[in-house]
């Protein structure tokens, strides 16, 4: 795990020193690190990532509001699948960015526009893959519950729903980088800040040092977020591991 991260930083370490790559375009860790401090303490970076953070809170939120009861309904009942799957499967293929223009003449210059785009980008994904998961409770669970005679009600709120946490969990976890990598799009658009906005800003004036310190905290919010989300599996479901 440790030469995972020591690999890559010592190529780029060697690299930017011997100036294959010129410092122009490949700064050294040195020169990343040092500009990465400076958009600290000016506080562009703190506010910058509150800024993204937040459009992803509610932009995935809603995704997570919208896609989760309605992939445990398409899982579980067949009128449900017949339902929604066929609509939801087509929309998926549709490139989220493409929704830009109609989101700018809908919702306007400021917040929404980009929370839309989030939301569209990753809600009939998590939609689909929860539904998945539903669907793979063991037969042979259900069965035994009907046998002693749970209603399906009692069914869906204490076998299928709990069984399938832990997977739902998972698809989240695939599912909330695609909302990462949405919001850098969203802020393309007449952004003023967030970390998306400051990568189209440092590519502007040449500022590859800044633009290495985002891609580093984007790692790192990946990294960290990952973890969480699998300690939270853990701890709601410790039968799955």
């Amino acid at each position: 795990m440790v030469l995972s991260f020591l690999v890559p930083l010592l190529a780029w370490w060697v690299l930017s020193a011997t100036e294959v790559v010129t410092s122009r375009y490949l700064p050294t860790p040195g020169a990343v690190l040092s500009a990465g401090i400076e958009m600290v303490e000016s506080g562009d970076l703190l506010s910058d990532f509150w800024a993204s953070t937040e459009r992803v809170l509610y932009g995935f939120g809603l995704a997570l509001v919208v896609s989760i009861p309605l992939g445990i309904l398409m899982g579980s009942f067949a009128a449900g699948q017949a339902l929604f799957e066929p609509l939801l499967g087509a929309l998926r293929y549709l490139p989220a960015p493409a929704f830009i223009p109609l989101f700018l003449i809908w919702l306007g210059l400021d917040e929404a526009p980009k929370i839309a785009l989030i939301f569209i980008g990753t809600v009939f994904f998590n939609t689909l893959m929860t539904a998945d998961v539903v669907r793979n409770v063991p037969r042979v669970l259900l069965d035994v519950s009907y046998t002693l005679g749970a209603s399906q009600t009692e069914v869906l709120r204490k076998v299928i729903v709990p069984h399938s946490v832990p997977g739902i969990i998972d698809a989240v976890r695939v599912n909330v980088a695609g909302a990462w990598a949405m919001l850098v799009v969203a802020e393309v658009v007449n952004s003023t800040d967030g970390l998306g906005r400051s990568i189209i800003q440092s590519q502007r004036f040449t500022q590859v040092d800044e633009m290495f310190v985002v891609f580093i905290v984007f790692g790192l919010i990946g990294v960290v977020t990952d973890i969480a989300l699998r300690l939270l599996r853990t701890a709601v479901g410790r039968w799955a591991e």
